[in-house]
């Protein structure tokens, strides 16, 4: 390969660092929310759309932004994201009212949206064999280990009430973070697109967006809001939306075209089986995370510090063992994303039993357990979804396939605030259950997701040899005069 066009250790790590903002800023604000009503008067659901202000734009537009990298260049959208989400990191840090607040996390989503799909678009496109595998695999444990750390360094950063600013550093933090990411970019990162650019797919765009807006908008906020009519309306909008998209993708491909998500890449055996068990496992993550929030706070009344801290073992366990992922499949193959299945449903168990036990005065240390073993089976599966769904993929299409992985990931880390979270709220509420009891129910639906995981794992294809790698642009003329 090409020393120009192959990824270095800091061009990978700076890409990763693109990944990490990306994921982390989806949970930080979970530990924030309440700070962020008292000083805000934010109302719940306006609260509720500070997190799916962020996740539902940067879910509708992933796979535009995995299509505009393959046309436009990987490097180019990658620093143009990340320039965009530091900039709207800021003005959210500033933002003096809880709408504006609103308005700028969308826009900070969005540009998430363009930087996100490049990370991996790039890893598939300027690394072949076993350094293709190892860096999908590390792609894999930065997002695990960023959606803890992100809840753990709120929690920080909160406690620390750096300047007496409160919540705002939560989202200060990213500029200087994001201000060398871009000098590193500039430099490490190889300039890749596809040697098959396709055109932009307008009508299937719009389509995929109607259809995740009618699924992720009322399931956010029409609880919060009390189910009024035009949710209902929206919600009986997902299937007719869908159809509509699958028909126009399917047209397309059909007379030459270049759908956006095309129906060939779907039809891969590892992209659709590895996408049935991606859906469940994000579900699960998405609700897990924001239900502990809640719990160890408003149940067990720990500190937005303490509470991050609880998921510190979690964090730990899942990057050593998601480190071990590309040696153990080159052996076992998908065996390990079985084992990672059954061991993370025990840890959860093991999770339930300590709330049990322990409630109401549950500490950090009498969680670590369950945390531990629940992490490990989580290291094991993540970084092996990603691999198994990428692995058939060619080069030339590796943005919108890449696009296709966030935005599964990015809406059902969403649905798992909206349906599981919700369920949780609701029981909590009860008269007849409380938030212990109410956390224990949620955990044990995903203890059944976890256990379905293990044995679907069957159902996907051995590891494939890796596709070959593509040939890629000279790097663009102005951004090396840049």
């Amino acid at each position: 390969m090409n020393p120009r066009t192959s990824l270095s250790n800091i061009g990978l790590a700076t890409v990763l660092l693109g990944a990490f903002l990306s994921i982390a800023d989806f949970f930080i604000v979970n530990v924030a929310l309440p700070t962020i009503d008292s000083d805000l008067h934010a109302s719940p659901a306006t609260l509720e759309l500070v997190v799916a202000g962020y996740g539902t734009p940067y879910a509708l537009a992933l796979v535009l932004g995995g299509r505009l990298g393959d046309l436009f260049g990987r490097r180019r959208l990658f620093m143009t994201g990340m320039a965009a989400f530091t900039a709207f990191s800021l003005l959210c840090g500033i933002a003096p009212t809880a709408g504006a607040l609103v308005a700028f996390r969308s826009l900070q989503g969005l540009s998430a949206a363009l930087m996100v799909p490049q990370v991996l678009a790039t890893i598939q496109s300027s690394c072949d064999g076993g350094r293709r595998a190892r860096a999908i695999g590390l792609y894999g444990a930065t997002a695990g280990v960023a959606a803890v750390v992100g809840q753990v360094a709120g929690g920080a950063i909160l406690a620390a009430n750096v300047g007496g600013e409160s919540w705002r550093p939560i989202f200060l933090v990213n500029v200087p973070i994001g201000l060398v990411g871009l000098a590193l970019a500039s430099r490490f990162v190889p300039s890749t697109r596809s040697s098959e650019p396709a055109r932009i797919d307008v009508a299937g765009t719009l389509l995929l967006a109607l259809s995740v807006l009618s699924l992720l908008v009322p399931l956010t906020e029409g609880r919060a809001l009390g189910w009024p009519a035009w949710s209902i309306a929206l919600l009986a909008l997902v299937l007719p939306a869908l159809w509509a998209f699958v028909a126009v993708e399917r047209r397309l491909e059909r007379t030459g075209g270049h759908p956006i998500v095309p129906p060939s890449l779907v039809r891969l055996p590892g992209m659709h089986r590895g996408l049935a068990l991606a859906v469940p496992f994000f579900v699960g993550m998405g609700a897990f995370f924001f239900v502990c929030a809640v719990t160890l706070q408003e149940g067990a009344h720990l500190s937005p510090l303490d509470s991050g801290l609880a998921l510190a073992p979690m964090a730990v366990a899942f990057l050593l063992a998601s480190l071990s992922t590309a040696r153990l499949a080159a052996r076992f193959g998908r065996r390990v994303l079985g084992v990672g299945g059954a061991i993370q449903a025990v840890g959860l168990v093991v999770l339930a039993f300590d709330f049990v036990e322990h409630w109401p005065h549950v500490t950090p240390l009498e969680l670590a357990p369950g945390m531990v073993v629940a992490g490990v089976g989580q290291g094991f599966v993540m970084p092996l979804l990603f691999g198994f769904v990428l692995a058939g993929v060619p080069a030339a299409r590796a943005g919108v396939g890449s696009g296709m992985l966030a935005t599964t990931q990015q809406i059902a880390l969403a649905l798992g605030v909206a349906t599981l979270g919700s369920l949780f709220l609701s029981l909590s509420s009860a008269s007849s259950l409380g938030v212990r009891d109410a956390f224990v129910v949620v955990i044990a639906v995903q203890v059944v997701v976890a256990a379905g995981i293990a044995a679907g794992s069957r159902l996907l294809p051995e590891p494939a040899r890796p596709a070959p790698v593509e040939r890629v642009a000279e790097p663009e003329p102005m951004l090396e005069a840049a």
